[in-house]
């Protein structure tokens, strides 16, 4: 069971700094969380998802790095229930 950050944007440096030191970390970029780089979590190991309601609600589809994988609800639910939740929202 790997951690689950959920990552807004008030308290998402300080959640990302602990990410990346977390090699199994899964971050979940929520709200304004998907303005965050979460580039040095990623290169640690980490697997980056953001919201696919919130990444298109802020007009950042085309901006997205391809390290990040834009998920729906239905997959967060799924994420929630299979790992360890760690709440920086």
């Amino acid at each position: 069971m790997a951690n689950l950050y959920l990552i807004d944007k008030p308290n998402g440096e300080n959640a990302l700094a602990l990410a990346a030191l977390d090699g199994d970390a899964k971050v979940v970029l929520i709200q304004d969380g998907v303005y965050l780089d979460a580039g040095a979590a990623n290169q640690n190991g980490a697997k980056v998802f953001a919201i696919a309601k919130d990444v298109e609600k802020r007009g950042l589809k085309a901006r997205i790095p391809s390290y990040v994988e834009v998920i729906d609800y239905g997959k967060l639910v799924d994420l929630i229930v299979d790992n360890k939740v760690i709440n920086f929202a």
